[in-house]
């Protein structure tokens, strides 16, 4: 950082540069994409492979730093779903879509973070903490000390430790 006038300068990242931060906003040379057109268009268009993330524009792949997870659900309701009593989890996410959740894709991260799979099982997604808290009436304790677990629908899923 050098110093211009008695103020630093603001670091610049690289010409091109994408990144979704912690809370799921993108990010473009550092400043917050908003118009919610282009937010659609970005999720439409990012692909991940193994630990990578990117846009796919035609041939070309641009990478995307995640900071944590791709996507962030924001809200969770529980459904019935058609032809099934049981009930269901349904994630409202930060691309701005609903869509059902897989008990067992849900684990407990670093800093005993909730996290889920998302979009046929393809990205990671981190919860928020109201989304958490609309979970606790379904959490009970798991058979281990320590362990939670995730009740739903009849059905009961230990959240593994990641």
């Amino acid at each position: 950082m050098t110093e211009t006038g008695g103020r630093p300068d603001a670091w610049t990242p690289p010409a091109g540069t994408f990144r979704i931060d912690r809370e799921g906003a993108w990010r473009h040379e550092g400043l917050e994409v908003t118009h919610p057109g282009v937010i659609r268009n970005l999720y439409a268009n990012l692909r991940v492979e193994g630990n990578s993330h990117f846009l796919q524009v035609g041939p070309a792949r641009i990478p995307v730093d995640v900071e944590d997870a791709p996507f962030v659900v924001t809200r969770i309701e529980v459904r019935d779903a058609p032809g099934d009593m049981l009930g269901r989890l349904w994630g409202h996410l930060s691309d701005g879509s609903l869509e059902p959740l897989a008990l067992e894709s849900f684990w407990i991260g670093r800093r005993d973070t909730p996290y889920c799979r998302v979009k046929a099982g393809r990205f990671t997604a981190r919860l928020t903490i109201a989304a958490w808290l609309q979970l606790v009436p379904f959490v009970d304790e798991g058979p281990g000390p320590g362990e939670t677990t995730l009740v739903v629908g009849g059905q009961r899923v230990v959240l593994p430790r990641r």
